[in-house]
């Protein structure tokens, strides 16, 4: 009898063991190139269309507060795969430059423990993984056997989703699995004149007030938004194919950008338009009262160990971020009412290749930066000689709309933006986003402001001291003197090394 019962008991271990197995989360991480939080049909903008985002907002949770952790592409990106601020990573706080083997990330621990990962398009990027004691990008094996031709000019030919369903059709019977599907879109340059031609109305767009409103910004625009319509189509499809492999319910689905859009004052700034990203998730086995919109803040760095805490696995320490969990089940939290974003070197546009390094909080209402080295050019020089990309403000992609505003910057009603847009910037910025939602009126220093400014001031650095930034606690400027390892068009342009090192 004895012997029954033992049998018996092995058998229900094994079972409950194998039930566990199946019942861990699949992860499907859909993030764009360039996107700003306006610009989804859920979020309110009235000419795109981005059914496959609002459908995962209905069905699962829209962030209204989702920040990314820095506006620039690869510090971005692995701050998602670390669970870390930038101030935190080293050289990866950098754009162009590489991630270190000694940080752990979420992808690395999800295969150890059992998981099958993979990735199409843009994964981590851009920069060099040799250096930092890499051969695999961190955000999986890729997976880049279909193409398809391009549906404009300027779209990469990579079919994102059909390489996903190539990814589904590999899998071990009953793995889970963590695919990252990262198109390249709508990264610039963008195919002139085709919103317009897909009959897009341009008297609808809603033009942002950091911008001239005229015929050719808002074209701009929509050629931007087609874009980001490609995004959303691959991710329909994706969707479409867990639907068909009967996965879709038990897989959390994340949409999202890795910061703003490639317009000036937005991608590679901290204000809003560069920082604040679109968020949806879908997940009805861990998501109560789904269709819920959340006004919690988050970083996208909070991802990585969400995706761990859902795969019953204990983030590692080094991971600073906090984990949705309980966002999901739908406790309210006091401590998520405020975002950090930092910045340190975007393209190398100023003279020896140093960065803007800047930090952040933003709060319901408003918005402190503190700018480290407010005598530099916050957008890049303008002279081109010293960008690494040979244009002037090289921070900011080469547009129609940059363009304009640049040609017309002396011009009455482009003067004040294109300052904004180009100029210096003091050390510290203060923006009351009740009455000032685009970041456009700097009340930092006025007398009537002291009581916010101080103390989100203090409360800034003393996250920033916690979490033992560097710039903070130890005066260091590394970031300054990081080789740069994207391509230079500017003959001769290099980092220049730090002052009494022996390299």
């Amino acid at each position: 009898m004895s012997n029954i019962r033992l049998i018996l008991g092995l058998l229900f271990v094994a079972f409950g063991s194998l039930t566990a197995e199946a019942q861990r989360p699949n992860i499907l991480f859909c993030i764009s190139d360039d996107q700003s939080y306006a610009h989804t049909g859920a979020n309110g903008d009235p000419v795109i269309k981005t059914p496959a985002f609002d459908r995962m907002a209905k069905e699962g949770l829209r962030f209204v507060h989702a920040f990314c952790d820095a506006p620039t592409c690869g510090p971005s990106r692995s701050a998602i795969l670390t669970g870390q601020p930038i101030w935190r990573l080293e050289e990866a706080g950098n754009i162009h430059s590489t991630l270190p083997a000694k940080f752990a990330t979420y992808t690395e621990l999800l295969q150890k423990a059992g998981y099958t990962i993979g990735h199409t398009g843009k994964g981590w990027s851009p920069g060099r993984l040799e250096p930092g004691g890499r051969i695999v990008n961190p955000a999986g094996p890729e997976f880049e056997g279909r193409t398809l031709r391009a549906p404009i000019n300027g779209m990469s030919q990579k079919d994102y989703a059909g390489n996903f369903e190539d990814f589904l059709g590999q899998l071990p019977e009953n793995a889970p699995f963590c695919f990252w599907l990262g198109t390249h879109e709508p990264h610039r340059g963008f195919e002139n004149g085709v919103g317009i031609k897909s009959g897009k109305d341009p008297a609808k767009v809603i033009v942002p007030p950091i911008f001239p409103d005229n015929e050719i910004v808002r074209s701009d625009i929509l050629d931007y938004l087609v874009e980001v319509e490609h995004f959303d189509n691959m991710v329909a499809r994706a969707i479409a194919s867990l639907e068909a492999s009967n996965q879709l319910d038990n897989t959390i689905v994340v949409v999202t950008s890795d910061h703003g859009m490639p317009f000036p004052r937005a991608k590679a700034s901290l204000y809003d338009a560069g920082s604040r990203v679109p968020l949806a998730i879908r997940w009805p086995k861990g998501i109560a009262n789904p269709g819920r919109s959340v006004d919690d803040f988050v970083a996208l760095s909070d991802l990585a160990p969400t995706f761990l805490e859902a795969a019953g696995l204990e983030a590692p320490n080094m991971m600073t971020a906090r984990s949705l969990m309980s966002v999901f089940k739908g406790e309210s939290s006091s401590e998520r009412d405020a975002a950090y974003i930092a910045m340190e070197r975007h393209d190398g546009c100023r003279k020896g290749g140093k960065g803007y390094p800047c930090r952040a909080i933003r709060t319901a209402d408003y918005l402190y930066i503190h700018n480290f080295a407010p005598t530099r050019w916050p957008s890049g020089s303008p002279d081109a000689s010293v960008c690494a990309r040979s244009i002037p403000y090289g921070e900011i992609d080469s547009s129609p709309t940059k363009m304009f505003m640049m040609e017309h910057r002396n011009e009455h009603g482009v003067d004040k933006l294109a300052a904004l847009a180009f100029g210096m910037r003091p050390a510290e910025e203060l923006y009351d986003l009740r009455k000032d939602p685009h970041q456009m009126r700097n009340v930092a220093g006025l007398a009537s402001m002291t009581s916010i400014q101080q103390p989100l001031r203090e409360r800034l650095f003393k996250q920033l001291r916690e979490t033992n930034d560097p710039r903070v606690t130890r005066g260091a400027d590394d970031w300054d003197y990081y080789p740069y390892y994207g391509r230079t068009t500017t003959k001769g342009w290099t980092v220049n090394p730090k002052p009494n090192s022996d390299s």
